[in-house]
């Protein structure tokens, strides 16, 4: 009746934990049960959670073009020891970027192979590629992404106002997202120390995101497109966002772990592992974004991992690459945050499996312990701590402001559809699927 039965104490569902057996039959979940004949085989993981696999859609993996930055191989290897078993790629830091048909053909072909967890991609919106929409769409991305502020590749410059209202009527036909960095350059204070992580900050200020946002938002309801405000960082923009969510527009947004872990009084001077854009503000900021996060206003949390070799993230935090390396640690650095403030591992799921799971169409696939839902799955102890170390991470480099700090959940053992292929540090060969719309 069924190929292979999971049984936990907590098992985590849509509708809480619970202690439960799940049925797993042609790589999908077949039924969620209490008890099975006392000589049925099963696997029991006792205490330990039984999750979901956690989706991540905000994720740089640099191939083709720029392997030496991370690469399919690296990348999605880290992100199943971090239990994610989808992710989706952003478009911009491969060669040639993900903006044409032709593009999108050649980083499918560099995936084939590679992939140690599921994968799906997003296309991206630059000025003058309007023509190739269309195209992207069939081919089989699940969104797009746009920039309104440099990129940091020249390959994909910003999109103004005047790009996005040619592209927007199309996603809205099709109902599909677009995902958009959230600034608007403007004036900013002058660098006087580029060692300076508050002057760093002071050069990207709120404003930016909030003026980016209001235009979003504004753009949103003229064409009813799907938005998705990627990395929020500013904390005054929540009101504007939270108004437009009660007038029913398709608007969404995710925040990223580094500015609910990490506060801006306590980042050294000079430390370039911490600099991404938007920048981690303050303390009361960030705290801002917890509760806007608890309130569903945030809908979901993701990584943005933005990796980069060590000579581009060297030197002053005006010169460094800025992205936060952490994909495989998504789970241990949202929880040992969250446990801190008493939320509930129902919380999580919402976070990081289900609400990021809906984002790039994938909802009735992937997010849920449920019947029918495929079974990717992770198990992993809630309560055992470990410290971050470059020998234990499977990305390519291991700058990451993460190094040396001690967090809460131990990912033990991955599945994809009822396959285990993680298991304590021990790996099947790749097995992740590239995923494309259908």
């Amino acid at each position: 009746m069924f190929d292979l039965a999971i049984k936990g104490n907590k098992v985590l569902t849509p509708d809480g934990i619970r202690k439960a057996i799940v049925l797993i039959k042609d790589g999908l979940i077949l039924d969620i049960v209490s008890h099975l004949p006392e000589d049925a085989s099963v696997i029991n993981v006792h205490d330990k959670i039984l999750m979901p696999g956690i989706t991540d859609p905000h994720v740089h993996i640099n191939e083709p073009g720029r392997t030496s930055w991370e690469g399919f191989e690296t990348a999605t290897k880290g992100a199943l020891a971090g239990g994610i078993t989808t992710l989706v790629d952003m478009p911009l830091n491969a060669s040639p970027v993900t903006t044409t048909v032709s593009a999108f053909e050649e980083k499918l072909l560099s995936a084939t192979n590679k992939l140690y967890t599921n994968c799906g991609f997003w296309g991206g919106v630059v000025p003058g590629n309007d023509h190739e929409i269309a195209g992207l769409i069939n081919k089989g991305v699940l969104g797009f992404k746009a920039f309104l502020t440099h990129s940091g590749i020249d390959d994909f410059p910003n999109v103004t106002e005047y790009d996005l209202r040619k592209v927007m009527p199309v996603l809205a036909r099709q109902q599909l997202p677009l995902l958009v960095h959230c600034e608007l350059s403007g004036p900013q204070p002058p660098v006087k120390d580029p060692q300076s992580y508050a002057e760093y900050l002071a050069s990207r200020p709120r404003q930016w995101e909030n003026d980016a946002i209001s235009l979003m938002i504004h753009l949103c309801e003229a064409y009813n497109c799907p938005v998705h405000i990627v990395h929020l960082s500013s904390s005054d923009a929540i009101g504007h966002i939270a108004r437009a969510k009660v007038k029913g527009l398709p608007l969404t947004v995710e925040t990223a772990q580094h500015y609910l872990y990490f506060n801006a009084e306590d980042i050294p001077d000079g430390q370039t592992p911490f600099k991404c854009a938007p920048p981690i503000r303050e303390k009361e900021n960030n705290n801002l974004l917890w509760e806007a996060l608890q309130a569903g206003i945030i809908d979901f949390v993701a990584t943005d991992h933005s990796p980069a070799p060590p000579e581009l993230k060297s030197g002053d935090l005006s010169q460094a690459w800025g992205g936060i390396i952490s994909l495989q640690l998504a789970l241990p650095i949202l929880w040992t945050a969250a446990r801190q403030r008493n939320i509930t591992l129902s919380q999580l799921l919402l976070w990081l499996c289900e609400n990021p799971a809906r984002l790039p169409g994938l909802e009735k696939r992937k997010g849920k312990i449920a019947p029918g839902y495929d079974a990717d799955l992770v198990v992993w102890d809630a309560d055992k701590q470990f410290t971050v170390t470059s020998q234990t991470l499977y990305h390519k480099h291991k700058i990451t402001p993460y190094l040396g700090e001690t967090l809460y959940g131990v990912v033990e053992q991955t599945y994809l559809r009822g396959v285990k292929v993680y298991d304590q540090g021990t790996f099947t060969p790749p097995a992740g699927a590239i995923i494309l719309r259908s």
